[in-house]
């Protein structure tokens, strides 16, 4: 669900998944509550354009998920990247997520290399996930 939310692109939907007082840190931003976070998700695919995303749950206790995640972009003039992350979420008692750790890396690749290549919106069923795409 969380990966179709993303690839939604909708930041007023996506924030909802949080709760009021929810605290992440997005690479190196620090970012607090609702608002914060769809003002970051609307800076974010400003700038990342037809950004295609794909999760893998690495593991989970309680509250508590790790995820790893790669997604693919180009910048305004065009150049490609494909960043690798892994998150590490934590959910208060009404199932909304009140932390949210993610650390990225974007790696330039070439056009020819994408392999996320379906139509703005969700991953479809059929596509490859992480591991299967032996990433």
């Amino acid at each position: 669900m969380a990966e179709n939310a993303w690839n939604s692109r909708d930041p007023a939907k996506i924030a909802l998944a949080y709760s009021e007082d929810s605290v992440w840190r997005n690479r190196s931003e620090f970012i607090q509550g609702r608002q914060e976070i769809e003002a970051f998700l609307k800076r974010k695919w400003a700038r990342e354009l037809d950004y295609r995303l794909i999760k893998e749950v690495w593991a989970w206790h309680d509250n508590r998920i790790a995820v790893r995640f790669q997604y693919e972009f180009h910048d305004d003039s065009g150049n490609w990247f494909r960043a690798h992350g892994n998150e590490n979420w934590e959910f208060d008692d009404q199932g909304l997520m009140r932390r949210r750790e993610a650390s990225i890396n974007d790696v330039p690749i070439r056009e020819t290399d994408r392999l996320f290549l379906w139509p703005q919106g969700p991953r479809p069923d059929d596509h490859p996930g992480l591991t299967d795409l032996g990433l």
